[in-house]
C-alpha cells in the first residue's frame, strides 16, 4: 500500500511541471493586434467614441459581424471549392502504338 501511495506521489510531482507550462503558451496581445481589431470593429459600423447605453450588446453584435465577415472571407479564399465536383470525359478510341505488332 505504501508503494502505491509513493508511486502516486511521484507521478504527481513529475506531472506538475508539465501542467504548469500549459498556461504559459498564451502570448500577450500587442498594440498592433489591438489596432487591427479596432479597425475591424469600425469597418462593421461600431463607433467606440460614441456613448451608448447598450454598450455590451453593441460591441458583441459588432464582434459577431466581424466574425461573420471573416468566415465569409475564408469561404471565398484560394483553394479548392468545398463542394467541388469532377467530370470525366468520354474515352477516345485511340489505337495503341503497338497495334498490329
Amino acid at each position: 500500500m505504501k508503494s502505491l501511495i509513493a508511486a502516486a506521489l511521484a507521478a504527481t510531482v513529475l506531472a506538475a511541471p508539465a501542467l504548469s507550462f500549459a498556461q504559459q503558451s498564451q502570448q500577450p496581445v500587442t498594440r498592433a493586434q489591438l489596432r487591427a481589431e479596432l479597425a475591424d470593429l469600425e469597418k462593421v459600423g461600431y463607433k467606440p467614441g460614441l456613448a451608448s447605453p447598450y454598450y455590451p450588446q453593441d460591441i458583441q453584435a459588432a464582434m459577431a459581424r466581424v466574425a461573420a465577415n471573416k468566415d465569409a472571407a475564408q469561404a471565398t479564399a484560394y483553394g479548392a471549392p468545398a463542394n467541388a465536383a469532377t467530370q470525366a470525359g468520354v474515352r477516345e478510341n485511340v489505337k495503341s502504338v503497338y497495334f498490329g505488332h
